[in-house]
């Protein structure tokens, strides 16, 4: 008799996610009294805005949020997100098209596991976020790369998106700002892109969960904005955590069209159910009540945001994009590559990072967790000082 694996294929063909396997080695570096500057984790080092914690104890004290609630989400809440989608993506929808997640990545699992058959394929534009791949092979989908470098300032082209599209192609992956660069479509953009997605029948996810983080009077247009008529084939995924530096409270969501959303809720159902009702009575406080805190920490984002891309460009062999939005630079580095620096010749941004981590105490993301080779990613959600001291240590490693 044949021996059975101890752990499912599918299960053992995952890969850790790479931000928070560098930011959890530079977190047990620190904890062992080095050093280490972080620009790993996608965290804002805000406090959750004081009015926020307020509804949660408050929440945490009433005993009707001791029992189950709805799976798909409190009423209150689901209104709350129907009535952003309309303020921030333009789109009308009722709460019942709204699906509270625990996080946005439940969300983005959620989305693929709803659309996607064996064998589907999803075009995703590149540089990506290091959870789409695993989340696309969990739904048995098959990921098709959309390449754009430095060069294009990280944006793909109609036409790119139409040479990698085939009768198998499904699901676009739309996302902007983007992490891990920051990047931004423009409405001109935004909209050839959807009107290109909805003459082919395609569905597209969208995920806007840094929507509200923009800068020069940037505006991050939705999709579903810019082409209404795509709203019956779009599944919009957002959640509170970087707007509101709620990323431990674990509350994201989905909307979409209803037939998506009842395939969503079914999924839940039987995945979670409800998510903790504290963090859902803070998440209406957080959308529903002032936002002064907000646009206070998307201007300091917007300081550092300008630091931290100056300095950079500062080293020669770096190339620096300006990010219009998020709160990360992607650096273009291969003119550091095979080059020597303090005895090591790296050839790869892994081994970039790697030293980088042992020469100059920083951490941050390699390109190789993204897509291909030749960048890193570096999230300004850190201190003014640490984030300054951080980059100088690399002027003075590569000068």
């Amino acid at each position: 008799m044949t021996e059975k694996a101890r752990i499912s294929a599918r299960i053992s063909a995952i890969a850790e996610s790479a931000t928070l396997k560098v930011d959890s080695k530079a977190k047990a570096l620190q904890a062992a009294g080095r050093p280490v500057i972080s620009y790993a984790a996608g965290e804002p080092d805000f406090a959750t805005p004081a009015h926020i914690v307020e509804a949660a104890l408050a929440a945490v004290h009433d005993p009707k949020n001791y029992r189950y609630t709805p799976a798909v989400g409190l009423p209150d809440l689901r209104e709350a997100i129907a009535a952003k989608t309309l303020r921030d993506s333009g789109l009308e929808v009722s709460p019942s098209q709204v699906i509270v997640t625990n996080g946005g990545k439940q969300a983005v699992y959620q989305s693929f596991q709803t659309l996607l058959d064996p064998g589907d394929e999803v075009l995703v534009p590149t540089p990506y976020w290091t959870t789409y791949p695993e989340a696309i092979k969990l739904a048995g989908g098959v990921q098709v790369d959309v390449f754009a470098g430095s060069d294009q300032g990280y944006l793909v082209t109609v036409e790119q998106l139409e040479a990698a599209r085939t009768e198998k192609t499904k699901v676009l992956l739309f996302v902007s700002p983007s992490n891990p660069t920051g990047a931004v479509y423009s409405p001109e953009q935004t909209r050839e892109i959807g009107e290109w997605a909805l003459e082919h029948g395609l569905w597209v996810i969208s995920d806007e969960i840094y929507q509200n983080l923009t800068y020069d009077g940037v505006r991050a247009v939705s999709i579903v904005d810019a082409v209404p008529e795509l709203a019956d084939r779009t599944i919009l995924v957002n959640g509170v955590a970087k707007t509101y530096a709620m990323t431990g409270w674990r509350l994201g969501w989905m909307v979409g069209p209803a037939d998506a959303i009842k395939g969503a809720a079914n999924l839940q159902s039987h995945l979670t159910s409800n998510v903790s009702n504290i963090s859902q009575r803070a998440a209406i406080e957080a959308l529903n009540g002032p936002q002064d805190t907000v646009e206070e920490m998307r201007q300091a984002f917007d300081r550092r945001r300008r630091l931290i891309v100056r300095e950079l460009n500062k080293i020669p062999g770096v190339v620096t994009p300006t990010p219009e939005g998020a709160f990360y630079v992607y650096p273009d580095v291969t003119g550091l590559l095979g080059r020597e620096w303090g005895g090591v010749t790296p050839t790869t941004s892994l081994e970039l990072a790697d030293l980088i981590l042992e020469q100059a105490e920083v951490a941050v993301v390699p390109g190789e967790a993204f897509g291909p080779s030749g960048y890193l990613r570096l999230s300004y959600a850190l201190g003014d000082e640490p984030l300054l001291e951080g980059v100088q240590r690399l002027q003075r490693l590569f000068a």
